[in-house]
């Protein structure tokens, strides 16, 4: 083992500056063995570093090779397995866990100290060592002694502590070690006698020391005499200091009395201090004018300047009572007495104030159902704001009154809300009594409108006249809402144009005297009530029940269980007062709206634009207003009749039936379809629900595609492709002329179904004028798909240029046109003059005529080259038939 350790020194340790200090020849447990050596080493450079190294000897020499490196300081745990019996077996934990066999127990002790050692030494006793014995860490040297002479090669002692002695000599020491061995001849030939006289000379050094000191003591001697006196003199000091000390004591305790006397004055001054600034603040704060009681009391609530001195002296006592009291001011009798006039002051102006307000709701309410008569004669409603200016006055106060006494605050809110709900019901429902009676009267004008029109929403009335559509800038707010047609002059077929432009202009008046009117009022209870500035407790007027209106449609309030936890914001206390007060206004929106319907199923369309751009301007106001929200619920009604007036409008269309005896030209409801698209085109101009419209349109023309199919298909006078074609015709121009983009593609499909429509009517129609001619040519080509020659046909016998010229000879220029001529007359019955498409199609069929002569020109040059044969007339020839035949009718 000591060859392994001087060869694994020389050849691998050394050259890296490290020093071996202990070794162990292991294998892995449990595996097949191979052996290897765990080495011990640090480094011989400070700093100095720990390494555990693993050495294994080549397989192709007797070298050995370093294979694996650890830190000593990585190592967290030895395992010696068993502290009693001998085991060779032992583990070292590093970031895995190593199993090691070692060749005998006594070298894994030995390596195990070395560790040990390194640990104390170096990693200030970091590694834990288990199951091993403590007599071995302890009794190192025992330990040694227990190895066999030549096995124990660990030099975790000897070397260690060689390491630990050993001290590298200086510079100046090697040089005085070898200027003494240069003045001894015999230092290095006899180093016993070299060694022998350095021992002398260091015996004759520590004489002459021991000479030196004793020859000092006279010195020793002067030097205690001298501290012995400095003795004394610090006595006779500390005796002075003692009297000194024994007069200032008097002193002292005459400067405590002193002390403890300003101190008590300074406490006195203190005290008297905050006592007075205690009053001062309880006469600043707890003390009210006898101007302000009295204006408590007894003051005018009707004048300004009442109001502004009640107004002051109520901000006053909010101000006295909400002061933030001390500590122990509220066992205080005078403070008590104070809170006492306060609380009696507080509730006396509270039932002033409230009774006086009572009478003013009350009064108010009974003037101004006093003027009801002349407004809604004009279709106007009455103006509040002389009511509200009064009652602005009262803000503050009531202000004061919420935060005061809240019960009445409360009380007069449901007295307010009670008297106004009353009298705004009486106002809208002569109003909305008024506006249905206008509208009505514009049905009694155009005799048996309402058996035209009723739910089913067919316009009979012409729309050629509708002008341009003018908008009236008197302000921003109404400058989209303003009347939708400019009647200008109207003749008798204009009735439904005008009937309708009157309920435009009678519903708009409508939205706009119902918008000014319930901001106003929603501006003044949110003024008025202070609702409108932070959170607060909801009030039990925020809690009414579900109610039904005159139309016995429940109001909009939903139940009182769903408030208390929806309703946190004073906004929404705002809106519930309007549902109150207002709570008429959507039934009889509603009731308006089924009546406009009724009169007229087209007022959808009107009523749909008024009413989508009024919440369009509310919800730019307010989105959450009560305004907004009625409004909002208002539209949806419109919106469902405007699409039942779309279903109405196609079920008409399926319910069409034609005549069998009379031709049937344009259909009804493709006519039908052009003015709602012209009148919608007029009303929709920049409208917020252009989409709507544009589904209603797409739903239409669907139908009425269908529809012109199924009745086509039905016809019995009039051939199938004139139907479609005529009616496409008809759909394609009124789609081009209004250029309506949703409907491109259909207008599209329009055009194509009226191209192949047309085509296929020319060809039906025109037949075969030249039949006889047609069967011959039919088999000439027959035979060449047959694979005879172009210019052997000729000699075929039923082919050949007598048979030809046979055929030829029946067609004469006058036949011709004979047979144009008749089939010119049958076209003319078949078309309606309605669409004009009778040169149309009489061009189509010239057209269809020559090119069918052209074919036969040339198979005849083709088949019969260089026979001279020719038609019995032209292709000018054709076109003057053509020409005359249709100046002739």
């Amino acid at each position: 083992m000591t060859a392994i350790k001087h060869a694994l020194q020389r050849d691998i340790f050394t050259p890296n500056d490290e020093r071996l200090l202990g070794i162990v020849n292991v294998c892995k447990a449990g595996k097949k063995k191979k052996n290897c050596f765990l080495c011990a080493t640090v480094t011989t450079e400070r700093p100095v570093q720990v390494k555990v190294v693993k050495v294994k000897k080549s397989d192709k020499g007797d070298f050995y090779k370093r294979q694996q490196t650890w830190e000593l300081r990585d190592l967290t745990e030895v395992d010696a397995k068993d502290a009693s019996k001998e085991n060779p077996e032992f583990d070292l934990h590093f970031e895995k866990v190593y199993r090691w066999l070692a060749s005998s127990t006594a070298e894994k002790n030995s390596f195990i100290s070395c560790i040990w050692k390194l640990n104390q030494r170096y990693l200030r006793k970091k590694v834990e060592f288990v199951n091993v014995s403590s007599q071995l860490l302890e009794e190192l040297p025992k330990a040694e002694e227990s190895v066999p002479s030549g096995e124990s090669q660990s030099v975790a002692g000897g070397d260690e502590d060689a390491l630990d002695e050993y001290q590298e000599l200086s510079t100046r020491e090697e040089q005085d070690i070898e200027g003494m061995m240069e003045m001894c001849e015999y230092a290095i030939s006899n180093a016993e006698a070299f060694a022998e006289k350095l021992f002398k000379e260091l015996q004759v050094l520590d004489g002459a020391n021991i000479q030196s000191i004793m020859a000092s003591e006279k010195q020793v001697n002067i030097l205690m005499q001298l501290l012995d006196e400095a003795l004394g003199e610090v006595d006779t000091i500390e005796g002075k200091l003692s009297s000194y000390e024994e007069m200032l004591q008097s002193v002292k305790e005459q400067m405590d009395q002193i002390s403890q006397s300003n101190r008590l004055i300074q406490i006195s001054n203190t005290n008297n201090g905050k006592l007075l600034d205690e009053i001062q603040f309880l006469v600043n704060y707890m003390d009210l004018s006898k101007g302000h009681i009295r204006a408590l009391q007894e003051g005018d609530l009707t004048s300004p300047k009442g109001i502004e001195a009640c107004i002051n002296a109520s901000e006053a006592l909010l101000q006295c009572m909400n002061v933030a009291l001390r500590p122990g001011h509220d066992k205080l009798m005078a403070v008590k007495q104070q809170q006492l006039l306060f609380a009696e002051l507080r509730d006396t102006f509270a039932r002033r104030l409230t009774n006086h307000l009572n009478n003013v709701f009350v009064h108010q309410g009974h003037d101004q159902s006093s003027t009801l008569s002349q407004h809604t004669a004009e279709l106007t409603l009455p103006k509040h704001s002389p009511l509200h200016r009064d009652l602005l006055r009262y803000a503050k106060l009531m202000e004061w009154l919420k935060n005061t006494h809240r019960e009445k605050y409360e009380g007069l809110s449901r007295t307010y809300v009670d008297y106004m709900s009353r009298l705004y019901e009486r106002e809208i429902k002569d109003f909305f009594e008024v506006a249905k009676i206008k509208m009505a009267g514009t049905s009694k004008e155009a005799k048996g409108k309402f058996g035209l029109h009723g739910s089913s929403g067919k316009l009979t009335g012409s729309t050629s006249s509708l002008n341009k559509l003018t908008v009236q800038g008197s302000n921003s707010r109404r400058s989209q809402s303003s009347s939708l047609l400019d009647m200008g002059n109207m003749s008798a077929s204009d009735l439904d144009v005008a009937d309708r432009t009157k309920f435009d202009k009678i519903f708009e008046q409508v939205l706009s005297e119902l918008e000014p009117l319930c901001l106003a009022e929603q501006d003044f209870i949110s003024k008025f009530f202070k609702l409108q500035q932070h959170q607060t407790v909801i009030p039990p007027l925020a809690q009414p029940e579900m109610e039904e209106s005159d139309g016995g449609t429940p109001s909009r309030i939903p139940p009182q269980a769903e408030h208390r936890h929806s309703l946190s914001s004073e906004k929404d206390m705002v809106r519930l007062m309007m549902n109150k007060i207002f709570q008429s206004i959507e039934t009889e929106l509603n009731s308006l709206i089924a009546l406009g319907d009724k009169i007229d199923s087209f007022h959808s369309l009107y009523m749909l634009v008024k009413m989508s751009h009024h919440v369009w301007t509310a919800e730019n106001v307010d989105p959450a207003s009560y305004l907004s929200t009625t409004l909002g619920n208002v539209l949806v009604t419109v919106k469902r009749n405007f699409d039942k007036c779309i279903s109405g409008q196609i079920r008409q269309m399926e319910e069409v039936k034609i005549s069998k005896k009379s031709k049937v030209g344009i259909l009804s409801f493709v006519t039908v379809f052009e003015e709602f698209a012209e009148l919608a085109e007029t009303i929709f101009r920049n409208a917020e629900r252009r989409g709507d419209l544009d589904k209603a349109y797409v739903k239409l023309i669907r139908a009425v595609f269908m529809n012109v199919e199924k009745v086509a298909s039905e016809s019995q006078k009039t051939p199938r492709d004139v139907v479609m074609m005529e009616n496409f015709h008809h759909i394609f121009s009124t789609l081009s002329r209004l250029k309506i983009s949703c409907l491109d593609a259909e207008r599209r499909e329009a055009k194509h179904k009226y191209t192949d429509h047309l085509q296929s009517y020319v060809i039906n129609s025109l037949g075969q004028p030249l039949e006889k001619l047609n069967h011959f040519f039919e088999g000439v080509e027959a035979r060449v798909a047959q694979g005879v020659r172009e210019e052997e046909v000729s000699y075929q016998l039923a082919f050949n240029k007598q048979e030809l010229r046979k055929v030829i000879k029946e067609y004469p220029g006058k036949e011709v046109k004979k047979g144009l001529d008749n089939l010119y007359k049958k076209v003319d019955k078949h078309l309606c003059e309605e669409e004009s498409l009778l040169q149309v199609v009489w061009h189509s069929m010239q057209d269809e005529f020559i090119r069918q002569y052209k074919h036969f020109e040339d198979l005849i040059g083709r088949c019969y080259p260089g026979s001279g044969i020719t038609m019995e007339f032209t292709i000018q020839d054709m076109l003057e038939y053509f020409s005359s035949i249709a100046q002739s009718h």
